[in-house]
């Protein structure tokens, strides 16, 4: 099971450069990632949709919120160094 998160949407331009961050920490650390549409995710639930709507792209690690509409590379290594 990935241990990095990312909730995005269709169009979003941040969305884009989050995910090339967390891409390229994740394959620099060995680690995955899973990626969630907000809008179009079926097991996405109602309320995590309504709550992430205004923040995407939001990303978790292990489970955690770790940061929205801006990933800091930095930030995202030393959490998955813990």
């Amino acid at each position: 099971m990935p241990r990095v998160t990312l909730y995005t949407r269709a169009g979003c331009h941040l969305c884009d450069d989050a995910r090339a961050v967390v891409r390229a920490v994740c394959d620099e650390l060995g680690e995955g990632f899973e990626e969630r549409d907000v809008d179009t995710d079926p097991e996405l639930a109602p309320d995590l949709r309504r709550r992430f709507s205004d923040e995407v792209p939001v990303t978790f690690v292990d489970g955690a919120q770790h940061d929205f509409w801006r990933v800091s590379a930095q930030r995202l290594r030393a959490a998955l160094a813990q």
